[in-house]
């Protein structure tokens, strides 16, 4: 039975872990390593890395560094960032990486959803949209980005979804630019538009500030993927670092007291 999950994100900008504003002003904040190590300790639910200047910088995923964080890590790990062929992804499966997260090569190239899927299984394939929201006084509506948020593209969100699910995507990351290290809550409207698009495991990023965040999200999607960055990394209003994670009692209040009354599971 699949339940939901509660993620860390790290960031990765020249070989550091750095946590961005609205996906601007990196600020950095430690060593990725010694933060997999405590997260470790933590027994998170599963990690995501994405180093965010690969794709803008035309650059190969850090296979060294990679390497180093996937023997670290001791819960699944997906990776995102300058995956560009198969071959990469490979590279990568092989190196420890359970999922492949794809982000700029789904405009570039979808058809390599389908062949990631077909080789390494859907499970192993994440397809991240990167969303901010367009400003209407009609409707709401929403602009999909990537090389953090520089380039847009002209595609409705639900065809998108629709299509990276047909070809075979195993999981689908919605991560909200607009709420991006802003720890206010989830973009709950957004949620709310998609929930109905998706027939795969889902997960949402951006926005999440305190354990009242993750209830309310999975409360309303049923079993998700709730993940944060700054929430884990930053303590109080001067966002002093310090590396948490909600312990195994009240993980467990947040996962299961919202999945029972969820009308999604």
């Amino acid at each position: 039975m699949l339940r939901s999950r509660i993620i860390p994100c790290l960031l990765i900008q020249n070989n550091g872990l750095v946590k961005t504003v609205n996906f601007s002003n990196p600020k950095y904040v430690g060593d990725p390593i010694n933060a997999v190590r405590i997260f470790n300790e933590k027994e998170v639910d599963e990690l995501v890395v994405l180093d965010i200047d690969a794709s803008v910088q035309r650059k190969s995923p850090n296979f060294t560094l990679i390497a180093k964080i996937a023997a670290e890590c001791r819960m699944p790990l997906c990776y995102g960032g300058g995956v560009d062929s198969l071959e990469v992804a490979q590279r990568l499966v092989g190196l420890g990486v359970e999922k492949i997260a794809l982000s700029a090569a789904i405009f570039k190239n979808r058809t390599l959803i389908s062949s990631m899927s077909k080789v390494l299984g859907s499970q192993s394939v994440v397809c991240i949209i990167d969303i901010r929201k367009k400003k209407s006084i009609f409707s709401t509506s929403y602009e999909i980005s990537t090389h953090n948020g520089t380039i847009s593209y002209n595609e409705e969100l639900g065809s998108l979804i629709k299509d990276i699910q047909a070809l075979g995507a195993g999981e689908i990351i919605f991560n909200s630019i607009d709420q991006d290290g802003c720890m206010k809550g989830y973009d709950l409207s957004l949620v709310e538009y998609v929930k109905d698009f998706t027939d795969i495991p889902t997960t949402f990023l951006g926005g999440c500030g305190s354990n009242q965040d993750i209830s309310k999200l999975i409360n309303m999607y049923g079993t998700v993927g709730a993940a944060a960055g700054s929430f884990f990394v930053f303590k109080g209003k001067y966002r002093a670092v310090l590396i948490s994670y909600p312990d195994s009692k009240k993980k467990n209040e947040l996962v299961y007291n919202n999945e029972i009354g969820s009308k999604n599971v």
